[in-house]
This record gives structure tokens, sequence and C-alpha cells, in this order.
């Protein structure tokens, strides 16, 4: 029996990139999943339609995780779909790198609300819905624990999704929820092709740091969100997983 099988999963920031990449793995394991997107309808339907052929459940649902009203219309698509909620996967994000001296009020807004408010009301709407053995994941970053030039308005923004992690659960844990992070170092996604960072100096960097020898998949990161997702990670709460192939 798959390990997720009839449980719905809410995969935000899921038409491309990691949470692509997510929603496929849980869905590859049984659960009916939640295809949320911001912009790119596109490859949301693509994604839909992708799981669907392979025997899987999805719908797509368009919502601004910084946006309270649209939030909890997307939380209430997952009732509305499936009759139930059971694993939340906070993944949307931007990350923006700048000198310090050119930090300004607008950077640090456009990744804050995202990267912090969103999972915040994300999991405020959800919570309500969320019975005892419900999973909710973080998706941060290793630059919490690597600390990268030119990162720290995007580093605090991870920083701080730690730090919710570790209080919700304490908070959640009350009901039985458990709420845990992945931390992925740099991962081969469209983003980080487009934003220059695959074939780089910073790759190669990377690579040079890392004891595994090379920068990370969608898949390494998936694997380790359906683990915490599933009842094989029962007794795992609060913790920060670094997935970064041994780069600390």
């Amino acid at each position: 029996m798959k390990k997720l099988k009839d449980k719905v999963a809410l995969v935000t920031g899921a038409s491309k990139g990691i949470g692509a990449g997510i929603a496929r793995q849980l869905a590859a394991d049984g659960a009916h999943i939640i295809v949320n997107y911001a912009t790119d309808k596109n490859s949301a339907d693509r994604l839909v339609a992708e799981i669907e052929t392979t025997g899987g459940k999805a719908v797509a649902v368009a919502a601004d995780v910084t946006k309270e009203s649209e939030v909890h219309a997307l939380v209430h698509s997952a009732i509305e779909y499936f009759g139930q909620l059971d694993i939340v996967v906070n993944n949307s994000g931007i990350y923006e790198f700048a000198k310090i001296e050119d930090t300004t009020e607008a950077l640090y807004r456009k990744q804050f609300d995202i990267n912090v408010f969103g999972p915040l009301i994300v999991t405020a709407a959800a919570t309500p819905h969320l019975k005892e053995g419900a999973s909710i994941i973080n998706i941060s970053s290793f630059v919490t624990s690597v600390f990268i030039s030119e990162s720290a308005i995007y580093s605090g923004s991870k920083g701080a999704i730690d730090a919710i992690t570790g209080v919700l659960s304490k908070e959640l844990g009350q009901r039985g929820i458990r709420v845990n992070a992945v931390n992925p170092g740099l991962i081969e996604t469209e983003g980080s092709h487009n934003a220059g960072a695959i074939g780089s100096d910073f790759q190669t960097w990377n690579e040079s740091q890392t004891p595994l020898g090379r920068i990370g998949q969608v898949s390494d990161v998936a694997k380790i969100v359906a683990f915490l997702a599933s009842d094989d990670a029962s007794w795992v709460s609060g913790e920060i997983i670094l997935a970064s192939g041994g780069m600390r």
C-alpha cells in the first residue's frame, strides 16, 4: 500500500521547481494534491494532467499566499474537492540577493511577505481543518546554516521560518500535528537556471564545499518531504533537516 494513500496534500508554489517535484512525489505515494500556483496556470495544469495520467488525483488552484482572502479560499478548495486536509507543504518562496548597501524596503517586503507571512497565514488557515496525525512541512534553506554573502534579507526570512517551525511544533504538537522544515542546498530547478546559478562559479563553489560532490536535484528534497508527511515520521516533529549533501 502506498504510504500516503488517500491523504490530501496542499503544496504552495507547486507549478514548477521544488514544489512541482514535491507534488509529484506525494502523488506517487498516494496523496491527492492541491497544486497551488500564483501566476503560471499553464505549468500547474500540465502538472495536474501529469499526475492524473499516472493514476493520481490533483487540482490546480490559484492563490497569492500573501493575501489572506485568497489563502482561505485555497484551503477551502482542499475541503471542497477532497473533503479533508492532512498535509501542508509551505513551499512558496522567492530569493533575491543584494549587497547590504543596496537593501531597500521593497526588497525586504517582497521576500518577507512571501517567505514568512505566506507560510504563517497558510498554516493559520489550514490548522482548523487538520486532525491528529497531520503534517506541516516548511521549505526553508541551507542559508540559515551556510552563511552566503549578499543574502542578508533572504537568509533572515528563512531564519524566521526555522524559528517558526520550532514554535509551531510545540504549539500544534498538543493537537497531534507535526511541524518540520527541510532546508535544501543549491537545487537544480528552472529558477536556479534562470538566476544563472547553474553552470556558474557559485555552482562550482557549492560542489567543492559539498561532501557528496554535487548540487541537489528536486527529487532529493521531494523524498524527504514525503517521509516527513508519512506515518514513517510519526515521532518526528520540530526538526530542521539540512538537505545539502553534507554542506554546512
